[in-house]
C-alpha cells in the first residue's frame, strides 16, 4: 500500500500542486483509475487518463460528489475549488513516474515476465507454487499494460518479500516505460507468438524490445528450443551480463534439460539439472501448460531454497483465467461470448468450444467476428485464413464488424453479413435472424461486444447457476489421478448433470475422453445423442415403453431382473439384432434394484447362453456406506458379495465383462477396489470426503431488486418470523424456493455473501424472493448476492439444511438460467 502526501506525489510527478481546500497534507493511499471501481473518498487520489477511447476528465465531478477529493489532472479546465488537484502535462507518465519511484523503496527480489503467451498464467502458478516459502505481490488479473504495471507497482510494500510482475506490448518504445517500472532481478521471458505484431517490423525486433524488460536482471529463464529466438537471447544475456537460466525439452543445449510422459489427462515431467534429477507431474496434458510449468520450475529453483518441497504443488495447479462465458440466447440460441482480445490463436481455440458446443443436426453455427488484431501478417492473406478456420469448424454464417473485415467480404467463402461499426450492427439488429443457432461473439475490446451479447443474451431470470468447466476438468483429472492407467471411467450425468446441465457437461466430457456416461431414463440419454454425443450411453432405470428409444438411439440399459431381462430380450428380437449391449445390476445391500441370489444370476446365465441377442458388458454394484469410516466392515463385506456374484458370471460367459462398484467416495477411500472401471459422480463437481484439492464448479447467485430500511417493531416476510429490532436494512433478492433454495435456509439460518461479507437471511423464504440484512453494507440495487459458491460451499449449504449436496444440486430449478464458464 502507498502512503505519499499530496504535496510529495506533486513533487515526483514534476506537478503543481493546486489546493484551495487543504488537502495537501493527507496521506494518498488508494490509486484510482477507472470511476466505476471507486466506492469510497477517503485516501484515494484518481488519476484523469486520456486515451483514444475515453477522457477520465469527465468522470471528475461525479467522483467529487461520491467524495473523491484528489485529483491528477492534465487540463487545467477541469481544477474546482472544491478538491485537491495536481497539474501534468500527461497523466499516464505521471503515474508512471510515481511508480518507478515507489519501486526504488524496495530491495526485495521481483521477477518479470514478459513474452506472448502466458505471462499471467505463469504468474499465477508462481504465486501457488512459492506463496509458502515467500509473502508474494503479483500483478493483478492481467495488468501488464502501460497503465496496469505501474498500478502494480503501486502494491508493493514491505509486507511483502517477492515480486511477481508482468508486462506486456503492444509496439516500440513501450518497454523502455516499463523496465524502470519493473526493475526485475529475475526474468523470464515466455514463448514469442502474431500477438500484437502489427505495430513491429519483424519478430526480431518485437523480440528485442521485450528482451529491454530485462537490460538490468541478474538471470533470465528462457527456452532455447525456438530457434529464431534464441540467438537473440543468447547475445542480449552476453552483453547484459545476464546469467542465462536456459532448458530445453528437445536435448538441445541448456542448463536444465526437460522430459515429459503424458497418461489419464496429467504430465509427468522429469527435470535433470547436472547430475541432479526432479520429478513433479501436472494435471494438463497441452503444450502450452507443460511450456508454461517449465518455466515455472527454472525459476521456482532459482529462489527457493529448497525445491523438491514444491514439487508436489505442480500437481495442484489450475487453470487461470476465465475469459469465455456460455450463456443461454434468445430464440433457442446458446452464446460464447469471447471479446478480449482478436488473434488468430484464440480465434482457433474459441471456434473449437463452438464446434464441441453445437448440437449437431439441431443447431447453426454463427460467428460474430470484429476485425483482426495484433498480428502482423497481411491483411489480404489473414482474412484467408479466417475463412480457412471457419470452413475448418464448419460455420454456418458469419457476421463481420470493423472497417478491415469489411474490406475483405470476399476472402469469404460462407454465407455472411459486414457492418462498419458495433453501432450499425445494433441499429440494423433483427432478433429472428438468430435463431436455433450457437453463437460465438468473437471481437477485439475496442468493439465493445458486449452490447451485442446484451442484445442476443436470454434475461427472463436474473438468477443464475454460474457452472466453471475449467474446474470441473480440474476435478476429473483430481480423480484420475488415483486411478491406474487401466481403469476406465464413467461419469454420471443423470438429473441434469446434477443441475448444471447435461448437454453442456456431457460434451466436456466426451472431449476429455471419459469412457461412459450414465443417465438416469432414456430421454436423458436421447437429448444427448440428439446433441453429438457419440460415447456409450447406460441408462440406469429404463422402461419397457423406452425399449425401442434405447436399440435407435444406441443406448445401454441397465438391467436389474429377470422380467426386464426377458422384456428387452423381445425388444431386441423384434429389432433382429445380435449382442446389444447390456449392463447388469447386481444387489450386495443396498437393498434397492439389482440381483440378488446366485439362483438368479444362474437364471440369467441360462437364459443368456440361449442366443445371441444380448452381450454383458458390465457389472457393477452401488455401496450404501462408502463415504462413513463406521461402516467399513459392512462396506467390505459388500465387496465380497460381489466378487462371489460377479465371478459367477464372468466364468461363464466367453467374453470380456468389465467390473465396477466405486462411486467418488469409494475411488477416494478403497483405490484397492477400482477393477476395471469406476462410476464418477458427485466428487466431479467438487465434493470430496478425504479432502482432495478439488475446486468448487457451481455458484448459485442472483442480484439485489430493492433495498428498504425498516424500524425496530416491524417485521419480514410471511408469518411475521422476521422480527426486527434495531433500525435495519435489508435487501430484496429474486430467488426463492421455486429457484431450489431450501426454506429451510429462512429466518437467520442460511445466509448469503455480498460484498466481502456474509449476511443472514431474515424472515421465511418465499416462493419467488427472499430478503437478507444487509444493515451498514451500503448494499444497493444490483449488487451480485451469491447463495453458494467460492464463498460459501455447497457442503454447507446442505448440512444447514439436513440434507447432502446431490440434493441442493438437483433442487436448483430448470426456470435458473445456467452460464458456464470456460478457457
Amino acid at each position: 500500500m502507498i502512503e505519499y502526501t499530496l504535496s510529495e506525489i506533486a513533487t515526483i510527478v514534476h506537478g503543481k500542486l493546486v489546493d484551495h481546500t487543504g488537502f495537501s497534507d493527507q496521506k494518498i493511499k488508494q490509486i484510482v483509475t477507472d470511476s466505476r471501481t471507486f466506492f469510497k473518498g477517503e485516501n484515494a487520489l484518481f488519476f484523469a487518463l486520456t486515451g483514444p477511447r475515453n477522457n477520465g476528465h469527465k468522470y471528475i465531478s461525479n467522483l467529487e460528489k461520491k467524495g473523491l477529493n484528489a485529483f491528477v489532472v492534465s487540463d487545467a479546465s477541469s481544477i474546482t475549488p472544491d478538491a485537491a488537484f495536481i497539474q501534468v502535462e500527461d497523466t499516464t507518465k505521471a503515474l508512471q513516474h510515481l511508480a518507478e519511484y515507489h519501486r526504488k523503496k524496495f530491495q526485495y527480489p521481483v521477477v518479470g515476465i514478459t513474452g506472448s503467451n502466458g505471462k499471467t498464467i505463469v504468474k499465477e502458478w508462481l504465486h501457488e507454487l512459492l506463496s509458502e516459502e515467500f509473502r508474494i505481490v503479483r500483478s493483478p488479473k492481467s495488468y501488464n499494460s502501460q497503465i496496469g504495471v505501474p498500478l502494480s507497482v503501486l502494491l508493493m510494500d514491505n509486507h511483502f518479500n517477492l515480486g511477481i510482475l508482468e508486462a506486456g506490448i503492444s509496439k516500440p518504445e513501450e518497454m523502455k516505460k516499463l523496465a524502470p517500472i519493473i526493475q526485475p532481478e529475475i526474468g523470464i521471458l515466455t514463448n514469442i507468438g502474431d500477438a500484437h505484431q502489427e505495430n513491429f517490423q519483424s519478430k526480431q525486433q518485437k523480440t528485442e524490445e521485450k528482451l529491454l524488460l530485462f537490460s538490468k536482471a541478474k538471470k533470465l529463464v528462457f527456452c532455447v528450443d525456438d530457434k529464431n529466438t534464441t540467438p537473440l537471447v543468447q547475445a542480449f544475456c552476453k552483453s547484459h551480463g545476464v546469467e542465462a537460466v536456459s532448458w530445453t525439452r528437445q536435448n538441445n543445449k541448456a542448463l536444465i534439460q526437460f522430459t515429459t510422459h503424458q497418461e489419464n489427462g496429467t504430465t509427468t515431467i522429469e527435470a535433470r539439472i547436472s547430475e541432479k534429477k526432479y520429478h513433479f507431474k501436472i494435471p494438463f496434458t497441452d503444450a502450452s501448460s507443460v511450456e508454461n510449468a517449465c518455466h515455472c520450475f527454472a525459476t521456482a529453483w532459482i529462489l527457493s531454497e529448497n525445491t523438491e518441497r514444491i514439487l508436489s504443488r505442480f500437481g495442484q495447479l489450475a487453470p487461470v483465467a476465465m475469459r469465455l462465458e456460455i450463456k443461454q440466447g434468445i430464440n433457442n440460441c446458446l452464446l460464447i461470448n469471447d471479446y478480449y482480445n482478436s488473434d488468430l490463436a484464440s480465434l482457433s481455440i474459441a471456434l473449437s468450444v463452438l464446434h464441441q458446443q453445437a448440437k449437431k443436426g439441431h443447431k447453426k453455427k454463427q460467428v460474430i467476428l470484429s476485425d483482426i488484431q495484433q498480428t502482423g501478417i497481411p491483411e489480404d492473406e489473414l482474412y484467408r485464413q479466417v475463412n480457412h478456420l471457419l470452413q475448418r469448424w464448419e460455420i454456418d454464417r458469419l457476421v463481420g464488424i470493423g472497417p478491415k473485415i469489411s474490406a475483405h467480404q470476399d476472402a469469404f467463402s460462407l454465407q455472411k453479413a459486414f457492418y462498419p461499426s458495433t453501432e450499425d450492427f445494433e441499429q440494423e439488429f433483427l432478433r429472428n435472424r438468430f435463431s436455433d443457432s450457437i453463437i460465438l461473439i468473437k471481437g477485439a475490446r475496442a468493439f465493445t461486444f458486449e452490447k451485442i451479447s446484451s442484445l442476443l443474451q436470454q434475461k427472463a431470470h436474473q438468477t443464475v447457476l454460474e457452472i466453471d468447466l475449467n474446474a470441473l476438468v480440474h476435478n476429473l483429472n483430481i480423480f484420475r489421478g488415483l486411478l491406474h492407467p487401466s481403469t476406465k471411467t464413467m461419469v454420471m450425468v443423470k438429473a441434469f448433470s446434477y443441475g448444471t446441465g447435461d448437454v453442456e457437461i456431457a460434451k466436456l466430457l466426451q472431449f476429455q475422453n471419459v469412457d461412459y456416461l450414465a443417465v438416469a431414463v432414456a430421454d436423458e440419454g436421447v437429448e444427448l445423442r440428439q446433441a453429438g454425443i457419440q460415447i456409450p450411453l447406460i441408462v440406469m432405470n429404463p422402461e419397457e415403453h423406452s425399449f425401442q428409444h434405447i436399440i435407435d438411439y444406441r443406448l445401454e440399459p441397465n438391467i436389474y431382473s429377470i422380467k426386464l431381462l426377458e422384456a428387452f430380450e423381445e425388444a431386441v428380437d423384434r429389432n433382429a439384432l445380435q449382442q446389444f449391449p447390456i449392463h447388469l445390476k447386481l444387489e450386495t445391500g443396498m437393498n434397492r434394484l439389482g440381483f440378488k441370489t446366485e439362483e438368479e444370476i444362474e437364471s440369467i446365465l441360462s437364459s443368456l447362453e440361449q442366443n445371441n441377442r444380448l452381450k454383458i458388458v458390465s457389472v457393477f454394484s452401488h455401496l450404501a456406506t462408502s463415504d462413513d469410516p463406521t461402516f467399513d466392515d459392512f462396506t467390505h463385506e459388500q465387496f465380497q458379495r460381489f466378487d462371489v456374484l460377479s465371478d459367477k458370471i464372468i466364468s461363464r460367459l466367453p467374453y470380456k465383462i468389465d467390473r465396477h462398484i466405486l462411486n467418488s467416495s469409494g475411488i477416494e477411500r478403497f483405490p484397492g477396489k477400482q477393477m476395471e472401471m469406476v462410476r464418477l459422480g458427485i466428487g466431479l463437481y467438487g465434493v470430496s470426503v478425504t479432502g482432495l484439492p478439488l475446486q468448487n464448479i457451481s455458484t448459485f447467485k442472483s442480484i439485489i431488486s430493492q433495498i428498504k430500511k425498516l424500524k425496530p417493531g416491524e417485521t419480514v416476510g410471511y408469518g411475521r418470523k422476521g422480527q426486527i429490532e434495531r433500525e435495519t436494512e435489508i435487501a430484496v433478492v429474486p430467488v426463492g424456493y421455486a429457484d431450489g433454495l431450501d426454506r429451510k435456509l429462512g429466518n437467520s439460518n442460511g445466509e448469503a455473501y455480498l460484498k466481502g461479507q456474509r449476511v443472514p437471511i431474515i424472515g421465511n423464504i418465499c416462493m419467488d424472493m427472499l430478503m437478507l440484512d444487509v444493515t451498514d453494507l451500503k448494499a444497493q440495487p444490483g449488487d451480485s448476492v451469491e447463495f453458494f459458491g467460492p464463498h460459501i460451499s455447497i457442503s454447507e449449504v446442505a448440512e444447514k439444511t439436513a440434507t447432502i449436496p446431490y440434493e441442493v444440486l438437483t433442487g436448483i430449478s430448470q426456470r435458473v438460467k445456467r452460464v458456464y464458464l470456460h478457457e
